[in-house]
Parts: structure tokens; sequence; C-alpha cells
């Protein structure tokens, strides 16, 4: 099992197809996955993702006592820019794990892979997750109005934030 870094209390690492259950208890959580880009999962297909996520280079599991209680993706948009995503379990939100984890994830991105930007598209309805970006650092650069289709009426677009810090504004 390949791990990338630990924080005080937490291990991030590569998901393994072990990892169904704990992801299961993530997305198919229709609180947890309403701003996901995606719907919310049946139990059944979190054994696929599970093994999806396992051959990915984007997903990386949060690790708390041995369950995985959140996935961060992470992924490459060029020029030294990444964008930054998060879900958690939430039995374990509001405990400060997510920024925990968050804030261990840029730090290991500008230390060890390089990383000059990190990006976040957040919905501007999602108070929690624009709370999380700017507990982290992160600071509001744009405002997309109507971006994307709302799940529940593909006649309504939501507006989005985009967060983001340099590697040389980030403080761990």
């Amino acid at each position: 099992m390949t791990v990338f870094f630990y924080t005080e209390r937490l291990t991030v690492r590569k998901f393994t197809p072990d990892d169904c259950d704990d992801l299961a208890d993530i997305l198919t959580d229709d609180e947890v996955t309403y701003f996901e880009p995606y719907a919310t999962f049946t139990r059944e297909a979190c054994v696929q993702e599970a093994v999806n996520f396992s051959q990915s280079d984007e997903f990386f599991a949060v690790v708390y006592n041995g369950k995985v209680i959140g996935k961060i993706y992470f992924s490459r948009r060029g020029g030294g820019s990444y964008e930054i995503g998060y879900t958690f379990n939430k039995a374990y939100q509001g405990q400060g794990f997510a920024s925990e984890s968050i804030k261990g994830m840029m730090n290991y991105a500008f230390d060890t892979l390089g990383v000059r930007r990190i990006i976040a598209n957040i919905d501007t309805r999602n108070v929690k997750s624009v709370n999380l970006a700017e507990r982290v650092g992160m600071r509001r650069e744009a405002e997309h109005k109507e971006l994307y289709p709302r799940k529940e009426d593909k006649s309504i677009f939501n507006d989005f934030y985009v967060y983001a810090i340099l590697k040389k504004e980030f403080v761990y």
C-alpha cells in the first residue's frame, strides 16, 4: 500500500479495492454528494469505484484509525497547476479532518510534487467547502456565473467560485 504522507492524526494513501465499504459510507450519502459532479452511488457501484480509484493517480484516501473517512481529488491542469476537490464521510465532518488533510495535501504537492498553484472550483451554495478553502489559506479569484446545470433541475445553472493558492503563498 502506497502512503503519500501523514498528518498529526491522518494517513493519506493510495486507494485499494478493499476500501469499497468505507468509500460506500461516503459516496452513498445524498447529502455528502449533493455538490459533487456525479450522482450518488449505490453500495454495489462503490466496489468498482474503489477499483477505479486504486488504479488512478488523481484520488487519495484519507484514513483515520484504519478507516477511509474521505477522498481527495488532485488533478493536473497544466502549467504547474492542479485542481483539488474533497469529499468526507458525514460522521467525520466538523472535526478538522478535512482541513488537516487538505493542508497536508498542499504541503505534499508543493514540497514533493513541485506544484506551483492549486485551484478549487466550488459551487457558491456549498458554504462548508467555501469555508474550508478559506481556512486552508486559499483566496477567491473568480466567480463563474451559471456554469454547470443543477443535478435536480438541468434548466437551472449554478454559479461557481474559483479558489487558488500559489506555492509562495502557502503556510503549513
